[in-house]
């Protein structure tokens, strides 16, 4: 028995045939069970010369009757018969020139291409399809950012479209300089990924990187940004997020213009910015848009509450349990008339006060804008009330929490504040157990991994560690304007910077 030889579509893709009937039989085969496919056909005299597929809602049903469908009509009407000498004219001639058209041969490309939203011609007699884009999507207009707000900036933020979002950066960077690099990944969702980059600024090797991080993806679908954030950090259990995101164009314009690289995801408001320090973590848009000597007031206010919602629920378990001596005698006396009756040591009050005040957090994000902020807040009132009244919870201990809850808010990036809410369960274990030791000791292991991380190459605490005395203008101060080197030493072009091996 002769054994029949089987080639898969990277080998031997399947071509088109000049046979009109059977290139539609295969695409309805293809697309079985697709209610949006539409089927459009050109027949003259009872047979069909031409038919049109799209996808409903992604295609421009107006443009296509009044710019490929009636062009076709006529074009066939004034051909006597279908001959030779009328499958040799140019069917791209007979539509208007403004119009975009492609041809394929290959029946993964056509099937690909109406997926995209274009619209794909099949005509009697040729073995290609002419693919019209006529794409129209319906889609939200540009609004202002939800996530970052600002007090004075501009007010547009990044949507669902791609296009529209490159547009946005181009809107700003009028230079060729600017660069996008497309690809696309998930094998079945084929999502679009621009790579946007300064030539001349960012370091070359940085955008190697980044390329081949991203071309190592192997996934079915890419849905959000952050399906490709997790696959090309460097350090996954990390709790610091090594990569920013953001959905103000501003934002991104400027780490370009320091030199970063920014991913465009297709379908998602929030772009990527790599490599990401700590202390950009920790910087606002009004740092920049305001005068510096209130900017940099305003920062320091920031560190300190960042700080505070870190250490204070430890520190003050650690004092309250280990450490009364530091306390001032009558400060010690009130804490000790509120704490009487309390069944419960201050470690475990403040771990349940934590937890519910997260709870209430993550509730009021997940129920409708109209009810959740006002359920978050009386629910923290009547909750805070109910466990002082029934002596649970000592009075000192909901200020701490609250106080540490306000506190948490002023992060401007969202995710590096997840991570101090993360960080503060443990820190207070390491306080409950032992004292001020278990806190210092605490925050060395935290120091020591914060200093070993690094992103792409970049320290994660840099400028600090390694100290670079010349780039501090713009961390514990912002200095004016006319003094800060926006171009950051360890990213700009034609400087040294250490990436990781498998660069080479």
């Amino acid at each position: 028995m002769k054994q029949q030889t089987t080639f898969s579509k990277q080998e031997e893709p399947e071509m088109l045939s000049p046979d009109l009937a059977y290139n539609i039989e295969r695409m309805k085969l293809e697309f079985l069970n697709c209610s949006d496919i539409m089927y459009r056909n050109c027949s003259i005299g009872g047979l069909d010369r031409a038919t049109l597929i799209y996808v409903d809602g992604m295609c421009d049903v107006l443009a296509v009757d009044e710019f490929v469908l009636q062009p076709l009509f006529e074009h066939f009407r004034s051909s006597s018969r279908v001959d030779e000498e009328a499958r040799k004219v140019e069917l791209k001639d007979i539509f208007i020139p403004s119009l975009k058209i492609s041809m394929a041969y290959e029946t993964q490309q056509v099937i690909q291409a109406i997926l995209r939203g274009e619209t794909a011609v099949f005509t009697e007699g040729n073995a290609f399809v002419l693919l019209a884009d006529l794409v129209k999507m319906e889609k939200r207009a540009i609004e202002e950012a939800t996530s970052e707000k600002v007090v004075r900036g501009p007010r547009d933020a990044f949507m669902e479209s791609l296009r529209t979002n490159t547009s946005l950066l181009r809107r700003r960077i009028r230079s060729s300089s600017l660069k996008l690099e497309c690809m696309k990944l998930g094998r079945l969702t084929e999502t679009e990924v621009v790579i946007a980059y300064m030539e001349g600024v960012v370091k070359e090797d940085l955008v190697k990187e980044v390329r081949s991080r991203l071309q190592k993806i192997e996934l079915d679908g890419i849905i959000h940004s952050s399906n490709i954030e997790e696959y090309i950090e460097d350090n996954v259990f990390s709790p610091f997020p090594q990569i920013q995101n953001t959905e103000r164009p501003d934002v991104a314009v400027s780490s370009l213009l320091e030199g970063k690289v920014v991913i465009i995801t297709d379908n998602t408001p929030f772009v990527l910015i790599l490599p990401m320090t700590y202390w950009s973590g920790l910087q606002a848009v009004d740092d920049y848009t305001d005068r510096y000597i209130y900017a940099t007031f305003v920062r320091w206010i920031r560190y300190t509450f960042v700080h505070i919602s870190l250490l204070l629920p430890s520190l003050y378990v650690a004092l309250t349990t280990y450490h009364l001596q530091v306390i001032p005698t009558p400060l010690v006396v009130s804490i000790a008339s509120a704490r009487e009756g309390v069944p419960l040591p201050a470690v475990i009050e403040a771990l349940i006060m934590e937890f519910i005040f997260e709870g209430l957090r993550e509730a009021g994000i997940r129920l409708p804008q109209q009810v959740g902020p006002a359920v978050s807040i009386a629910g923290a009132l009547v909750i805070g009330q109910a466990v002082v009244a029934a002596g649970i919870i000592s009075t000192p201990m909901v200020i701490i929490v609250s106080l540490t809850g306000i506190a948490s808010f002023a992060f401007p990036v969202y995710n590096l504040g997840t991570a101090y809410r993360m960080l503060r369960f443990p820190l207070l274990v390491a306080a409950g157990v032992l004292g001020f030791y278990g806190i210092v000791l605490f925050l060395i292991v935290l120091s020591v991994h914060m200093v070993t991380l690094r992103p792409f190459g970049v320290p994660y605490m840099a400028p600090y560690a390694p100290m670079s005395i010349r780039n501090l203008s713009d961390v514990l101060v912002r200095a004016p304007k006319s003094k800060m080197r926006w171009l950051l030493p360890w990213l700009a072009q034609g400087r040294t910077a250490r990436f990781p091996k498998q660069t080479k």
